[in-house]
């Protein structure tokens, strides 16, 4: 073991993967620190960037990145009172009553403080569980992998917003989407609907990249103002009063942690959850509460300490059991598959030296993420006052060329804005997307998983031990999930944690009704294949089918019980007009490569948007774009030779 350890971290500092250390440390403050980003767009639009890497160095740059986004999360929750991430949220409560009355920098000393001794502990954690999960993982097989699938969807489906159908609706969804191609067992094919681009799949990325970025997107796009439009504030000192107040309250601190790395190892909660845990326990268990939410430090050092420390929790079910903590450990499962690594007895065997190389990536992150926020606090706040209209473009540019390079495929990029509207839909109707991606991840891993089961054990394979054990955990999941919802209701207060907004009961409602529909027309088309290629979609199908319905019965209670809805207002309309043209945009995008080439079509994106929506001018519009035609020509052309597609114009002439 402690060979492995020493191996991992001589891995880890080595070149390439140390400088991709600090690139995705780099990109993780950026992201972190901008309204409308987050580890998890971090993590979408960086996945396809790790092909062709080794993967100490993938693991590197996505940890690097994500590891110190909610450290830099709490800029513009201090600053402005706006939270940069949902991991920031608790934050605002008293860090921005602290900026207000001069103690920002304070503040800050504080954040970055725990930050960084929080994501230490967690990553710490993760390398010490070690030898505790090691026996545990080798003891599974395939029944229980399967069982473990279906109880991370259980608990990512139950825990994702105020409504438990929803969630595992949307996981039924994600398993239907995973089926689309060729079946494992027979060569016969799934749902393709006679389209070629389909015979092998939904590809990956560009599923992510359209329900998780693609929505920020448009709402940076539609606001159409400065990211914050609060005027500057002075920072400075304060920083090393913040620092001694986390050790002051250092077994403040040290519980916080483990709260965080406790909320991490369980599938699905997150640091979204973390922060909220952390908080509500630092206000109980202090003896003098009438500071908080008015600039109490406590408030600063409990959420943050939780919000980073969950990082470390998150990987153990990630690596052990390939059962993502969070939406982001969803992705980076990706990152898993495209590296040819496969989670679970392997990451703790022949590959140890890699897993510990990802334990010493969250540490360093975490402490160089935590010294560069201080050191550049005053400069790093000006990047949240730059205007949404002028990063949009470098963003969506990047977001383009990810999903490309998943697979050179213009079908890839149909896929991204499909996905783009159902992501953007979910989010307005309320409906979580995180089981969706983890269904989609999963499905083919449970279907194998359920299949070998049967042909070795039959049905009897629920009555092994760990099975009834984890059976058990699945009932009791869904218990408690619909007790706190059912007490959800009645509590308004409550915070609602998920990444859907608060949702439009009419447009909740017609998502259900689709979403039944094509359930039912899965179900129907099942029936014709061979038992043995029909056995998982109908495994799953007809359960999501039955909780879809329940979900069209209480939307349409709630409908109807609700008073009567307000007039279509001209915000809302030009919203909606706004949305319409930003997709409209990207679907010009899409017909001109077609004509001309990406070379033309992204370099002209990027012009005529400053120009037309952004209204900059001409001189700044041509230097941007010919910034972007040259990273497309030096970093995809000759750096990372990439297949583009070709113009059906320049092969006409």
């Amino acid at each position: 073991m402690l060979d492995a350890a020493m191996a991992g971290l001589i891995a880890a500092v080595q070149w390439p993967a140390v400088g991709y250390l600090f690139l995705g440390i780099a990109l993780g403050l950026y992201f972190g620190a901008v309204p409308g980003l987050s580890g998890l767009t971090g993590m979408a639009i960086l996945l396809p960037f790790t092909f062709g890497m080794d993967p100490v160095s993938a693991f590197s740059f996505l940890l690097g990145m994500y590891a110190v986004t909610t450290t830099s999360d709490s800029v513009t929750a201090i600053l402005i009172g706006v939270p940069a991430g949902a991991a920031a949220q608790a934050t605002v409560l008293d860090g921005y009553p602290m900026a207000k009355r001069g103690e920002a920098g304070r503040a800050f000393g504080a954040a970055f403080t725990c930050s960084a001794i929080g994501g230490v502990l967690g990553g710490l954690f993760m390398g010490l569980s070690v030898p505790i999960v090691q026996p545990l993982v080798l003891s599974f097989a395939k029944p229980e992998f399967f069982m473990l699938g279906l109880l991370g969807l259980t608990m990512v489906g139950s825990l994702s917003g105020r409504s438990v159908l929803k969630g595992m609706t949307v996981a039924g969804l994600g398993l239907l989407l995973s089926q689309i191609g060729y079946a494992e067992q027979i060569a016969i094919p799934r749902y393709w609907l006679n389209t070629t681009y389909l015979l092998d799949g939904l590809p990956l990325v560009p599923v992510v990249l359209g329900l998780f970025s693609l929505p920020e997107l448009v709402a940076l796009a539609v606001s159409n103002r400065s990211i914050s439009d609060v005027p500057r504030a002075k920072i400075s000192g304060g920083i090393m009063d913040g620092v001694r107040d986390c050790f002051i309250h250092w077994w403040l601190l040290l519980r916080s942690s483990l709260i965080g790395i406790y909320i991490g190892i369980l599938p699905a909660l997150g640091p979204t959850i973390a922060d909220w845990v952390a908080y509500g326990h630092a206000v109980q268990s202090a003896k003098d509460k009438s500071q908080f939410g008015k600039g109490d430090v406590r408030g600063v050092i409990a959420p943050e300490a939780a919000n980073n420390s969950v990082k470390g929790g998150d990987l153990v079910p990630t690596v052990a059991f390939g059962i993502p903590g969070s939406a982001a450990m969803a992705i980076l499962l990706g990152a898993f598959l495209i590296q040819g690594l496969t989670p679970g007895p392997e990451m703790l065997t022949t590959k140890l030296h890699i897993t510990f190389s990802m334990m010493w990536t969250l540490i360093f992150a975490n402490i160089i993420g935590a010294l560069l926020l201080m050191a550049w606090a005053n400069q790093l706040q000006k990047i949240v006052f730059i205007p949404a209209n002028l990063i949009l473009p470098g963003i969506t540019f990047f977001v383009l060329i990810g999903a490309w390079t998943a697979g050179n495929n213009i079908g890839d990029w149909i896929t991204l804005l499909v996905f783009g509207v159902i992501g953007l839909i979910m989010k307005r109707a309320g409906w979580p997307r995180a089981p969706l991606i983890l269904g989609f991840i999963l499905g083919r891993i449970m279907e194998n998983s359920l299949h070998i089961s049967m042909q070795a054990y039959g049905i009897g394979f629920i009555t092994r031990p760990i099975c009834l054990a984890l059976l058990a955990a699945i009932v009791i999941t869904l218990f408690y999930a619909v007790r706190s919802h059912l007490r959800m209701k009645s509590d308004t207060s409550t915070v609602d944690v998920t990444d859907a907004e608060a949702g439009e009961p009419r447009l909740s409602l017609g998502l259900a009704i689709g979403i039944c529909l094509l359930l039912v027309y899965a179900i129907a088309t099942a029936f014709s294949w061979p038992p043995i290629v029909r056995l998982f979609p109908l495994a799953f199908s007809i359960p999501a089918l039955l909780l879809a319905l329940f979900a069209i019965y209480f939307d349409w209670r709630a409908i109807r019980l609700a008073p009567a809805a307000a007039a279509w207002s001209a915000v809302q309309t030009l919203e909606l007009t706004r949305t319409l043209k930003f997709f409209g945009w990207l679907a010009g995008i899409v017909i001109v490569t077609v004509l001309l080439g990406q070379h033309v079509a992204m370099p002209a994106f990027v012009l005529l948007y400053l120009l037309v929506w952004g209204g900059y001018g001409w001189k700044l519009a041509l230097t941007y774009a010919a910034a972007s035609l040259g990273i497309l020509v030096l970093l995809f052309d000759y750096m990372s030779p990439t297949i583009w597609y070709p113009a059906r114009l320049l092969r006409w002439w």
